[in-house]
């Protein structure tokens, strides 16, 4: 095992990722295989991913954004439109288990990098391309980013619904981290197939189809039926009180789901002749009136400050929670205990703070182990692990104006 591995015994250790995605989606899901330990190699065109020129910024290049969504990455340069390029891609093939794309297959075929071409040099690799639309249907390659999805899936008239308000997307990459998430499994899951069988796959994880399913799975209703029963959505998420409830000094989140918690909370405010005949008295009958017991909490709540509720929400054993802004959330005394917020030296960028990994693993305990690379900073390192000669490996380094560490 090479130095990599060594320095990062994560479950994955040992398995080989190509990313030649930019942005967020393909990014975010090898940011999450690399933080399990895989070996994940960014090749960057010379102009470099896009998302390194996004947001707060110490050093040009290395914007916000990006710094949090390549960690754990070894960057190389490759100007894939060149013959030297494409072979130095083709000659890193040959060992690495996955092969992530996220521009349209046909881009990939022109330049010579389709799954045939890769599957040529190594028939066990998982060729995995996370785009905006499935190849069978009509919007096959159609140009497709996180607001388009957001939109074609009904969250921002989800919104309206729900608000009243105009439809509005909402305020995250939600989209690009959903679907990275789905390319992440897709690409362990493709990994497992082709070590047990000796043969890889090509595997399409299109945007549009992953977010459908999230909203209708939500939201189908009675058209899950044939015939159908009753309309689509799911009322209780399409009630317009169905927001953080204000109290008299501010908002909190407040959730009174089952019938322990709301007999809990009718006896809290003294309303002990709601319990019976009521549209509080089961699950079913709120469910149908949920407008109307959402409106009423919403009244009650109004009457005092959310220091107040909060502590008998406690005492009372009902969900509640303080609304947070993203300031607060930094501050969150669980966020810091269990270091979702972590501080780290960057060589070039100084004292960082970026996402912590994500869950507990007892025998491979995962770490950040590398800084978030400049562009190109292992274009040497990495392709001397291939089997190209050194006078090649030149070459592309002075023909692709590497920076250097």
């Amino acid at each position: 095992m090479n130095n990599h591995h060594e320095a990062n015994p994560g479950p994955l250790s040992g398995i080989k990722v190509l990313d030649l995605s930019s942005v967020v989606m393909g990014p975010f899901a090898t940011q999450m295989l690399a933080d399990l330990g895989a070996d994940v190699i960014k090749i960057e065109p010379p102009s470099g991913d896009n998302m390194r020129k996004v947001g707060p910024m110490v050093n040009e290049d290395m914007g916000a954004l990006y710094l949090h969504l390549n960690r754990n990455k070894r960057s190389i340069v490759l100007d894939l439109k060149t013959e030297q390029g494409r072979l130095a891609c083709l000659a890193l093939a040959k060992t690495a288990d996955v092969f992530l794309y996220n521009v349209r297959p046909q881009a990939m075929a022109r330049l010579g990098l389709s799954y045939e071409d890769v599957c040529a040099v190594n028939p066990a690799i998982v060729y995995a391309g996370a785009y905006g639309f499935g190849t069978d249907g009509p919007y096959a390659g159609k140009p497709a980013y996180d607001d388009l999805i957001q939109g074609m899936t009904g969250i921002p008239v989800l919104y309206e619904k729900n608000s009243g308000d105009e439809p509005r997307y909402v305020p995250l990459t939600l989209a690009d981290r959903t679907i990275g998430l789905q390319a992440a499994i897709a690409c362990l899951a493709g990994v497992i197939q082709s070590r047990a069988s000796g043969k890889g796959q090509s595997i399409e994880i299109p945007m549009f189809e992953g977010m459908s399913q999230f909203v209708l799975g939500d939201h189908l209703g009675g058209k899950t039926f044939v015939p159908e029963k009753g309309d689509m959505g799911y009322a209780r998420l399409l009630a317009t009180h169905r927001k953080p409830y204000k109290t008299a000094n501010g908002h909190i989140s407040v959730l009174i789901y089952n019938d322990k918690h709301w007999k809990n909370f009718l006896l809290l405010i003294g309303r002990e002749d709601l319990l019976e005949g009521s549209i509080f008295s089961s699950h079913s009958v709120r469910a149908d009136n949920i407008a109307e017991v959402y409106s009423f909490v919403a009244q009650i709540l109004a009457e005092k400050n959310s220091e107040y509720w909060l502590n008998c929400f406690a005492r009372a054993d009902i969900p509640a929670a303080p609304l947070y802004s993203v300031e607060d959330l930094v501050e969150d005394p669980h966020i810091k205990a269990v270091e979702q917020v972590v501080e780290m030296d960057h060589p070039t960028e100084g004292r960082i703070r970026t996402p912590g990994t994500l869950g507990k693993y007892s025998a491979t305990p995962l770490k950040i182990y590398r800084h978030a690379p400049s562009l190109g900073e292992h274009t040497e390192e990495v392709l001397k692990e291939t089997d190209l000669d050194q006078s090649v490996i030149d070459s592309l380094i002075n023909n692709t104006g590497r920076s250097k560490p």
